[in-house]
Formats: C-alpha cells, structure tokens, sequence
C-alpha cells in the first residue's frame, strides 16, 4: 500500500488531488471480510469515469457480493504521473491504496478507442507487462469489458479475457468462477479454459467464438441506489435513472443502437422506487433519465408526472433529455421554458436521412421546432454528421437550410426574445455492427472541405458552430475496424507519448501516422471500404444482429428507403434470440 505521508506530499504538487482521495459519500466497506479483491479501472480521468452508469452500477454489484470487495481506479493526469514514477510508486487503487498485484482481478472498462494507449498506460504505471503472454502466475487476471467490445480484436493481446456484454452476467459469473477455482487451488491457463465457456466471456489464449452477454429482464437485474457521491465536480454530478436498453429505431450508422439490443425496459413502477431511493441516499439535487431513445420509452408521461411529484417534493430538479425531433411532447416541457433542447437530425436533406434511416420528415421537424419555440426555449443544438455514405453538396446545404428555418420559426413562433442556435457535426466513422460496417471513409481533405463550407455559411448572429476533429476521426476509424496487427501500433504509439487521445489538446495525430507506418501497417487498409464478402475481425463475437440482417438495411439504404422502427413489429434484425426483446 502507498505510505500516506509520501502521498499527502505528492497530492500538493499536482491539480485536482481530489481525484486520487477516495473516501466519497456512500462508500462499501472495503474493510469486510473477502476470498477475492477485484480492482475496477476506467480509462480516463475520475470526473469521466465517476460519470459512467456501467462502472457505478458494476462495482456496487460486486462489493454487494459476500466476499468480494471491488475498489476503482482512474487513469491518473500527467502530472500525477510524473509524481508517481519520480516517488518510484506504483499506481493504486482508491479506496485502499493497493497495487495492482493485491488484486486477484483488475478489470477495465473502456468505452472509446481512443482510451486504448491509456489502458497502456495505466499498465506502465502499475508495473505490469502489457501482452498477456509476458505475464505469470504472480500477476492479475487482466480483463477488458465496455462498448469497445463490439470490436476488441486490436487489444486482444493485453488481456487474459474479455467480457462482450453486459457486466451483471458476464463479470459476476468471472468472479464467481475465479473464487471457485482458487478453492481448488486451480491455476491461470486452467482457469482461463473453464472461463471460456461462460456466455460473454472470450479467452484469447483458447479462441473461438463468443455469445454476447444480456439481462433479459431490467427489473429483476441490479440497480444501486445507495451510490458514490464524489467529492468534486465530475462530468455528469446527479443521479441518473435507467429507463431500458436497446434502442428500435435502427439509424445505420448507429453502433450502440445494434449492440444495445434486444430492447428491454423497467416498469414505471421500478423506476419510481428507485428514483425515490436515489434521492433520500444521495442528496442530489439533480435526477437524470439515460437510455438511447428516452421518447420511446413506452410509459414516458406517467412515468415523468410521477417523477416530478417526487422531485418537487424533495426540491430536486428533474433533468429531462431531449427528445426526438418527430415526438417532441409539448405537455411533458410544459415546464422548461428558457431551457436548451438538442435535436439531432443528423443529415441535412430527407434523401440522405432516408439513407441511413433517420425516420424524421421534414413536418416532424417544423412542428417540432415550433412546438419547442412556442414553449419558450431560447437555445436550440443540433447534431449533424458529414461524410455519410452517398452524401452530397445538397446535403451538405441542407444542415445551412435548417439552421435558417429556426431563426425564421423564432421570429414566427418563438416566445423568447433571442434564439441561440448551436450546430455541431461529427464526421461519418464506419463502425463494426452497423448496416455501414463495409462503408469508406472520406478521406481526410474532403473533411476539412466540408467543415470549411459550414463555417463560412454559418456565420449567423446567435449561431455557433462547432466539429469534431478530422484526424481524430481518421484515427478512430482506424481503430474501430482494426484486427489484432494492431496491437504493435498502439504499444508504438504510447511508446512515442501517445495518452488521453481522447481528449482534444493531448492528440497527436502525427504520432499515430508514425506508429502505423513503424508497423508496416497504412491507415487506409481500415478506413477504406471493406468487400461484402471479406471475413471481419469481429466475426468471432455473436453480437445477435445478423450479418444477413445489415446486408440487408445496407442495401435498402442506398435504395433509399427506410425500415420502421420495431416498437409493436419486430423487423427481424436477430437479437431477440439473446433474450429479453419487448417489441
């Protein structure tokens, strides 16, 4: 364990030291009697990590568990980490200050491939070997779960296993098994091999093929209530409700709402609960509602009037998400005058949001929008995407055009005295498990060509406009559908300083060009098209949505013709056979 002295001297010289403290409001008794100590790591910074619903909700569930306690760890800022290697102290957990090899499971969550050189790093910082071959009997059982999982074949090499799916079944029955198996005296290579058997659960060293891991029922499964509350600003400070997983409107370039499947919901009745159970043991003032799709929620109205007496009641404010531009619901915002409301119709004309299957028309939009001025909301965003598939110079005006219809409904229907209009745009980055997973890329000039014309064209009084970076996305493409030759180039790249790629000022494109060619690898294998014929690096995973099943929306969308969302039909897309699907 780190001594607390030396660190009380290091936390003075670095910003933030509350991130390294632990001690938060609501925190298990790591003390407890335990046969299995699991380390929790998220690969990024605590405010990130503290903000994610999946982390919260796995290490309540464990060190719920009897015998087992979990304890997290956070990847650290530079700054802590000079002070950590200059104190020749490795990195430690939160909660007990232990290292890495006091653990019998350390376990990372990454949710982004840009976090893959910060799992690295944490690694380095931990003193422990990065490929799962270098390390022994004597170091933990590393494993990886998150969405990244979709696609893990890049960081296959660092892990013993990985998780695909979701934690309350896979990670629990690891943990379960891996007691059982020190029991018995049962050794790594044995246990990994009895571990590969468990559903959601991929063992390099043995291979084959792996089931993605489900909760077929939300309201039986483990929710905490009872949750950390940190002791500084994290990204997302409040308590959040999850209203069900899974996501039925089946936008094409959308990962999560594929992987996410089959759709399952809580019942009104659990949520309220639990909404009155987060608020008495956490003080929040804030109570937030997460899912992909909060409008298809299928008790929505009852469910928020319910939630509004409990909030008021409490003085808590109820923070409400936007809603889809086609059900934007007047009578549940009857209360956010002055509030933002962030629309997403991704593309700027319908041809191109019928091609990738954005089931808003343009009536959806108008009325929307008008409903939503009328009720006194002064800030509007709006997301876009370019570089879509058979996008072009009239799509690309459309996102223009739809900028100037809200200024003009303002000035028809608004209430507010101004209107700000924010537009961001993301560029199109073809990602395993979409009907787009064989698409291109543009390449990086027409990105640029693209953001250029948006700037000028929407140089407008109250508009500001924003992008995501291009080399960034070149990058993350890359990664997205990278097979496991690319673990050479992340190693390369963290050894040339690449960390925290994922956040603006720490990117280092160049770096990332100069791993690749270092490799022998060009960018451009992976963010060009792909033959629909071609094995992916990602088919040893049954994700449940079928191959068949995005050839074919792959092949209505450059038809042009949209599939409806399977609230009350079931469209066929495979993932019911994993259990759970309402629809």
């Amino acid at each position: 364990m780190v001594d607390g002295e030396i660190l009380k001297k290091i936390l003075l010289q670095v910003e933030k030291p509350a991130r390294y403290l632990g001690g938060e409001f609501n925190l298990p008794d790591t003390d407890k009697p335990c046969d299995e100590r699991v380390c929790l790591c998220f690969a990024d910074k605590y405010e990130v990590g503290m903000s994610n619903i999946g982390l919260r909700i796995l290490y309540h569930m464990l060190n719920d568990t009897d015998g087992v306690v979990c304890e997290r760890c956070f990847a650290p800022s530079v700054d802590m980490a000079q002070e950590l290697r200059k104190n020749d102290i490795r990195l430690f957990s939160l909660e007990t200050r232990r290292e890495f090899f006091d653990f019998d499971i350390v376990g990372f969550s990454i949710g982004f491939e840009l976090a893959y050189t910060n799992v690295l790093y944490m690694m380095d910082l931990a003193g422990v070997p990065f490929r799962a071959a270098d390390r022994g009997e004597d170091c933990p059982l590393i494993v990886a779960g998150g969405p990244c999982m979709v696609n893990p074949a890049p960081i296959l090499d660092f892990f013993d296993a990985v998780l695909v799916g979701e934690g309350e079944v896979n990670l629990a029955s690891f943990v379960a098994l891996h007691r059982e198996c020190k029991k018995q005296g049962v050794g790594k290579a044995e246990f990994l091999r009895r571990a590969a058997l468990l559903k959601g659960v991929y063992v390099p060293s043995v291979g084959g093929k792996v089931t993605r891991a489900v909760v077929k029922d939300l309201d039986s499964a483990y929710f905490p209530t009872k949750i950390l509350v940190p002791s500084c600003d994290i990204v997302h400070d409040r308590s959040t409700l999850e209203l069900f997983r899974g996501c039925a409107n089946g936008c094409r370039f959308c990962q999560a709402c594929f992987y996410y499947r089959p759709i399952r919901e809580r019942k009104k009745e659990t949520l309220l609960k639990q909404a009155k159970e987060l608020i008495i043991n956490t003080g929040y003032e804030e109570l937030s509602l997460s899912s992909l799709s909060t409008s298809d929620y299928s008790q929505l109205k009852g469910l928020v009037d319910g939630l509004k007496e409990e909030a008021e009641k409490e003085n808590v404010k109820l923070a409400l998400p936007s809603l889809r531009l086609d059900s934007f619901e007047a009578e549940i915002y009857e209360d956010t005058k002055g509030a933002s409301l962030t629309f997403a119709p991704e593309a700027g004309t319908q041809r191109l949001r019928d091609v990738i299957n954005k089931n808003v028309g343009e009536k959806d939009i108008e009325s929307s929008l008008k409903a939503a001025l009328a009720h006194g909301v002064k800030n509007v965003k709006l997301y876009f995407m370019i570089g879509l598939p058979t996008e072009t110079e009239e799509d690309l005006k459309g996102i223009v055009d739809i900028v100037r219809l809200v200024r003009r409904l303002h000035a028809e229907y608004g209430k507010s005295r101004i209107i700000n209009i924010t537009v961001s745009t993301a560029v199109f980055i073809p990602k395993p498990l979409t009907p787009f997973q064989w698409e291109a890329q543009i390449p990086i000039e027409e990105m640029y060509a693209k953001q250029d014309y948006l700037k000028r064209e929407l140089k407008m009084k109250n508009v500001k406009y924003s992008w995501h970076d291009a080399k960034a996305s070149v990058i993350e493409a890359a990664l997205a559908r990278g097979d496991r030759r690319q673990s050479a180039v992340i190693e390369r790249a963290y050894a040339e300083g690449c960390v925290f790629d994922s956040w603006n000022e720490c990117f280092d494109y160049d770096k990332w060009i100069e791993a690749f060619a270092y490799c022998g690898i060009n960018p451009s294998e992976y963010t060009g098209a792909i033959p629909i014929d071609r094995d992916l690096a990602w088919d040893f995973i049954e994700n449940g949505v079928t191959k068949k099943y995005l050839l074919k929306e792959r092949e209505k969308a450059y038809a042009g013709i949209t599939t409806p969302n399977c609230i009350g039909k079931c469209n066929g897309c495979g993932a019911s056979k994993l259990g759970g699907c309402f629809v």
